[in-house]
């Protein structure tokens, strides 16, 4: 089981250690990942490896990212505290809760209904009231809220999300995992003049990205 005390101000100490070591150097989202704890996103039988650096099945062939993943991925967004975010893909709802302490507003998609609930019963317990939520297909993105600072996709897909990239304000920033469906590339896009300026930044591999603009559900 994870070694931190019951009422640690800092369950999530040993993360913040972690990625920062691996380069992270937002100072702003150390906090956040120092004080988040991730035990409480990870299924019971999962604990044991809540501080481990890796992902972690949350059920319905879905896992919890990678802490390092997570922050590479959240420092990129370049969040200032003003931003409207929206997230695709909110699996465990750790990411979520994540840019809920750096930006003015999160919009998470899920496409599963139970994660979507199960997240949303963890965050509002966390007290978070700056999230919004929505079951459907991520890859089509939320145009009734549209349009958005920052878009973060937390699912592989295979190709340039157009839908998602229109939903972005000029100068907006998209991160997304670009590639095939055993890896990809983490993606930067950002909207220079309504055309996307690109640049691949490191490999990774996550779950596939299903949805009318990504991958068929098998």
């Amino acid at each position: 089981m994870p070694s931190h005390r019951p009422h640690d101000p800092f369950p999530g100490a040993a993360i913040a250690d972690q990625v920062r070591q691996h380069g992270i150097h937002d100072p702003r989202l150390l906090d956040v990942l120092a004080r988040l704890s991730r035990e409480k996103f990870v299924p019971p039988d999962e604990r044991r490896h809540a501080l481990d650096d890796r992902a972690i099945p949350i059920g319905q062939e879905q896992t919890i990212s990678q802490p390092f993943m997570v922050a590479v991925m959240t420092q990129e967004l370049a969040l200032s505290g003003t931003e409207r975010v929206l997230e695709i893909g909110t699996g465990s709802g750790y990411q979520a809760a994540v840019l809920s302490e750096l930006a003015s507003e999160v919009f998470t998609i899920e496409r599963l209904v139970t994660l979507s609930l199960r997240a949303r019963a963890i965050l509002d317990g966390l007290g978070r009231t700056n999230i919004r939520y929505l079951v459907g297909d991520g890859t089509l993105g939320w145009p009734a809220e549209a349009p958005f600072d920052r878009i973060l996709v937390t699912a592989g897909a295979p190709g340039f999300p157009s839908a998602l990239f229109n939903q972005l304000i000029e100068g907006g920033i998209l991160v997304a995992p670009v590639g095939d469906e055993f890896s990809q590339e983490l993606t930067i896009i950002q909207k220079q003049n309504g055309r996307p300026e690109s640049r691949s930044i490191m490999g990774c591999r996550f779950v596939k990205l299903i949805g009318a603009e990504g991958w068929s559900n098998p």
